[in-house]
């Protein structure tokens, strides 16, 4: 199936850094906003992005250069970024999470010859391993100083000049299909790989989400706290900048999120599935402890809030009575939830991992509509996406305008169309595994594709098999399993053996309360051992299995001491699980979980 809409308004455009000069000369007002500094224009962002361009050119940089930025969520991040493109460079970022070693194999295997970096706590990272990286040649700071770094003031001052010519120049030069970025995937399983993606890959993409999700009406307020190492970040500041938006970053503090986005008052936030689920358990534990008449009328006001906005959704009548108590019961109960995200009633977008129903179905009661896409980083980010006017909860919506959306003999879903990415840096043989003869993107997802939205099923690699041979796939019952108050993280195993386990984590921020309930200690360790704990982890696992078929099923479970982490290597940056990291970590826990019920 394939969305056969016109080509979107951004396919003409030969090159980010054109765009980006393009929409600094067109646009006037704030181009970025950041809690506690001073905004930046769309004047400003002009010139530094020429000067930057300017300073790359005379620190050696040459047309197809690879240039990394390695930082958290930040302005000058996007400023470095088109300023590298602006110099004709190859832009590769790089997490700001990932320890020296991770940051040094990503450097080495682009062939980084100059590094942007956010502060001196980057450039001690670096400077752990400079003597395993000879083709880095620079390194930029992008706040303060470094030792053995360059200020990004100096480079800015070594481009003033120049910049404008150079900028010209060299996105002049630029063909569309000339690489623009080189990606390394956050890695599940594996060392990363770089996705190589094109001008024309990522413009086409930008075109279409604004097309899709008719962003030139109005100019949006985008607020920005997803790593921008991650594609979809970079396509929200490609989508922003294009369309005359103002893009309104957190301050990197997780204690002041709420805060920070009170303050932006934006029109969409585009954020992770994990924190919609914290956000849901967070409001219902604390209706639910309230007690008594407050409970009973929010637990009320939700169920009332579901039914409406799902008949609102799919166009049916609503009995004027019910939604007079949605209504109050909104008033009453909900709106709190809606208040907290600003005026502007902004619409939330998430992908990159499952999300329950139940979850978007609960900010859609508090009035707050959920837009699920879907993609890899080799499809630019999401090549599927529901609108406010074309919207299946459970689904990630049709695939963008000129895209095309199939399914394989094994249910894998296919992606083909202008937005599927050029292959893997130095390994073809990777690319050959992924993209077939007939240009097919093989995702290694597993879908459904009904009334021409795509459902998401399961991953392939993660597919426990059963010693009856029967498949499960485990991430719609880790995910429900996520959403019950006190558990955090769950992962399923099973794989050759008669049933499932799985292994959990508490939610650092509900377990204190739940200890104090239970009148046990709050030690992590030791709560992971109480049988009181175990009892009511339980209950939430018994509730959540009456869900799913008897073969998808929970019997056994263990909680583990601690949550899991991405210092631990345990998690991506996108808070994705790495599987086989965990079940080779607590391997031991698994095998104690069937060797108990032996012993039973």
């Amino acid at each position: 199936m394939a969305d056969t809409v016109q080509r979107p308004s951004t396919a003409d455009l030969r090159s980010l850094g054109g765009l980006a000069l393009a929409a600094a000369d067109r646009h006037s007002g704030d181009a970025m906003r950041a809690p506690g500094r001073t905004a930046i224009t769309y004047a400003d962002f002009g010139r530094a992005i020429r000067e930057i361009a300017g300073g790359l050119a005379a620190l050696g940089v040459e047309q197809g250069d690879p240039v990394g930025i390695l930082s958290g969520t930040i302005p000058e991040w996007t400023i470095a970024d088109f300023g590298a493109f602006c110099a004709g460079a190859v832009v590769v970022p790089v997490y700001h999470t990932n320890s020296p070693e991770e940051c040094q194999y990503v450097l080495d295997h682009s062939g980084t010859k100059v590094l942007l970096l956010e502060d001196a706590e980057q450039a001690a990272k670096i400077a752990a391993v400079r003597d395993r990286l000879p083709g880095l040649e620079h390194v930029v700071v992008l706040r303060g100083e470094a030792e053995g770094a360059i200020t990004l003031a100096d480079l800015r001052a070594r481009g003033a000049e120049t910049g404008d010519r150079i900028a010209r120049e060299r996105t002049e030069a630029i063909t569309p299909e000339d690489t623009a970025t080189i990606v390394y995937t956050s890695g599940t399983t594996g060392p990363p790989k770089g996705c190589v993606l094109s001008h024309a890959n990522l413009l086409y993409t930008a075109g279409a989400y604004i097309d899709r999700l008719e962003l030139r009406a109005k100019p949006p307020v985008i607020f920005q706290y997803l790593p921008l190492a991650h594609v979809l970040a970079r396509m929200v500041s490609f989508v922003c900048l294009e369309v005359g938006g103002t893009l309104t970053f957190w301050g990197g503090d997780t204690k002041n999120l709420a805060a920070d986005i009170a303050e932006a008052q934006p029109t969409h936030i585009p954020t992770v599935p994990r924190l919609l689920e914290k956000i849901m358990t967070r409001v219902i534990s604390t209706a639910e402890g309230a007690g008594g008449i407050k409970a009973a009328i929010f637990k009320r006001a939700l169920s009332t809030g579901e039914a409406v906005a799902k008949a609102e959704r799919e166009g049916r009548s609503v009995n004027p009575l019910t939604k007079l108590q949605a209504s109050i019961g909104h008033k009453l109960a909900l709106s709190k939830v809606k208040n907290a995200l600003g005026p502007n009633d902004p619409v939330l977008i998430t992908g990159a991992a499952p999300i329950g129903a139940e979850v978007i179905e609960f900010f859609y009661a508090c009035g707050v509509p959920v837009l699920e896409g879907y993609g890899l980083t080799e499809s630019c980010a999401a090549a599927t996406l529901n609108t406010l006017t074309e919207v299946r909860v459970g689904s990630v919506g049709r695939p963008l305008a000129g895209v095309e959306v199939a399914l394989g003999e094994d249910g894998e879903i296919l992606i083909r169309g202008p937005l599927v990415f050029k292959g893997y840096h130095r390994n073809q043989e990777a690319t050959d595994a992924v993209i077939d003869a007939d240009g097919w993107l093989h995702t290694g997802d597993l879908g459904e594709i009904v009334d021409g939205y795509v459902h998401i099923t399961g991953r392939k690699k993660d597919l426990i098999i059963t010693s009856s041979g029967k498949n499960v796939s485990p991430e719609m019952l880790e995910s429900a399993l996520r959403e019950t108050r006190w558990i955090s993280q769950a992962i399923a195993a099973g794989d050759r053996r008669s049933y499932l386990v799985a292994l959990v984590t508490l939610d650092p921020d509900e377990a204190p309360k739940l200890a104090e309930e239970l009148g046990v200690s709050a030690d992590p360790e030791t709560m992971a051992r109480d049988p009181k704990v175990r009892e009511r982890i339980w209950q939430d696992i018994d509730a959540v299995n009456q869900r799913f078929a008897r073969i998808e099923q929970i019997k056994r479970f263990a909680i583990l001491p601690r949550d899991l982490s991405q210092e631990e290597g345990e998690l991506t940056p996108t808070l994705k699980v790495k599987r086989s990291v965990v079940y080779r970590k607590y391997e031991h826990d698994v095998a104690a979980l069937y060797e108990d019920a032996a012993t039973e």
